[in-house]
């Protein structure tokens, strides 16, 4: 008798610890080691900005504050019809190291600079970082859609570079140098090396730019050839474009100049589900500032705003990014995984996603969520 039931007792246990194995790795991933002093509040500072930006970063406060995450915030106001970002604003960021904003208006010609670009160049923001994914629950027309856009962010078309040569002729200059073609093209690798991911596609115009982007294409090919690992190829931009549209779930990590990664970056966003759910970022060697990934639609319109009715998942997802560079992956996962949680509920969705709720009930339905 207890010879014949040893195998069934050894089956039950066996079963016994596969089980308690998933539900363990279902709930809690491999342990992350703090350093001491890791958990100490860190200052972050915070840019509203305009349009739907004070809604937007509104909802982020709330749920850091319900998170009970390690960060408080500085604000700052900063518009995006002011001559040059406040000194105090800099001193901040330069100060915290980190910056959270909302997006900033800049005014169609006229000889105003955008802030946003000041941004970057004063605080050498080189790498612009998008991740355009598809979130379960949020249909659209592709499927299996996850890249990541690494674009230049200092030089190209937005050196600003521009004079009038004579009356009606006026010239603007591309900027490309070796230096931050090189940065930029180690900074998409490194990422894709960090983060196990399996290709890097350059995106140019070399065809017709031969000198500049040709010197673009130079920089990425020398640095593929230190991550042998890593697939390397290359896609002229118009090709890339068509490419997107219709076969968007080929690319993985994409790095491109200035002017085209905005547009990749743009486009991929409308692929995946839009831009009021696509996050990203800007980092530089000393200091990152995290906002909407994709730029269009990151300010709104005067009726969203009105109405209350701004997509805060971006900015939220942003945050989460934000979290992680802070060395809190627990708070990142956490926030990451109730946003989804809402996305794929359904029940609480800005008009943009198909629904009909305000900020503020996302921001609610994310509160409620969290674990």
């Amino acid at each position: 008798m207890a010879r014949r039931s040893l195998p069934a007792l050894k089956e039950l246990l066996k079963k016994s610890t596969n089980q308690c194995s998933g539900s363990l790795i279902s709930i809690r991933s491999v342990t992350y080691m703090p350093r001491p002093g890791d958990g100490a509040p860190r200052p972050v500072t915070l840019v509203p900005g305009d349009g739907i930006g004070p809604l937007v970063t509104g909802a982020v406060e709330q749920v850091m504050e319900a998170m009970h995450a390690p960060v408080y915030f500085e604000k700052y106001e900063v518009h995006g019809d002011m001559k040059k970002v406040p000194e105090e604003v800099m001193d901040s960021i330069k100060k915290n190291k980190v910056c959270l904003k909302g997006g900033l208006a800049t005014p169609m010609g006229g000889g105003v600079s955008s802030l946003n670009v000041q941004l970057r160049k004063e605080l050498d923001l080189y790498a612009s970082l998008v991740n355009c994914f598809n979130l379960p629950g949020l249909p659209t027309r592709h499927e299996n859609v996850d890249i990541v856009v690494i674009r230049e962010n200092t030089e190209g078309e937005y050196a600003g570079l521009e004079h009038e040569v004579v009356p009606g002729v006026v010239e603007s200059l591309k900027v490309i140098t070796k230096f931050c073609s090189e940065r930029i093209a180690k900074y998409a690798f490194e990422y894709a090396y960090l983060n196990n991911r399996k290709k890097v596609t350059a995106v140019h115009k070399a065809n017709i730019m031969k000198l500049a982007d040709g010197l673009f294409l130079e920089s990425c090919r020398e640095v593929a050839t230190k991550y042998p690992g890593i697939k390397y190829n290359e896609v002229i931009v118009d090709n890339c474009c068509m490419q997107l549209v219709s076969k968007p779930e080929q690319f993985d990590v994409m790095v491109t100049p200035n002017l085209y990664g905005n547009l990749v970056a743009n486009t991929a966003a409308g692929i995946a589900g839009g831009t009021g759910v696509m996050p990203g970022g800007n980092v530089g060697a000393d200091h990152a500032i995290f906002e909407q990934g994709a730029s269009a639609g990151n300010v709104g319109n005067d009726k969203i705003v009105e109405q209350k009715k701004a997509n805060p998942v971006a900015l939220l997802l942003s945050s989460a990014m934000m979290l992680r560079h802070l060395q809190f992956p627990s708070f990142a996962d956490r926030l990451e995984t109730a946003v989804k949680r809402v996305i794929l509920e359904g029940k609480y969705m800005t008009k943009d996603l198909g629904g009909t709720s305000t900020t503020q009930e996302v921001t609610d339905a994310v509160i409620a969520a969290i674990d």
